[in-house]
């Protein structure tokens, strides 16, 4: 009979076994793909990859209204991520938020 450690090894070097196999077969899955690709001539954009990372597909989320106008410069802000200079400044002489709502 095995004794744990042994059995802990083995398990190891199959691990590292099956990770070599798979990048055998992984190696040949993509030469296979570039080969279909070529042959057809298709794309990595008629595959719907973009070359963007993280996703394969970004949400369209169009632009957002104005909801806040600069009284002097007439610059606007969405409300949505950092508070512009502007907004800062307002905020800084007292002035609310509210008080530029287009």
């Amino acid at each position: 009979m095995s004794s744990y450690q042994e059995i802990l090894s083995q398990i190891e070097d199959l691990k590292r076994k099956a990770e070599d196999v798979r990048q055998q077969e992984m190696a040949g899955a993509i030469a296979e793909i570039k080969r279909l690709m070529a042959q057809f001539g298709i794309s990595a954009d008629d595959l719907g990859f973009s070359g963007r990372a993280g996703g394969a597909k970004a949400k369209n989320r169009g632009s957002v209204a104005a909801k806040y106008r600069d009284p002097v410069s007439g610059k606007t802000w969405t409300g949505r991520g950092r508070r512009p200079g502007w907004v800062l400044d307002l905020e800084g002489v007292g002035k609310s938020l509210e008080d530029c709502r287009v």
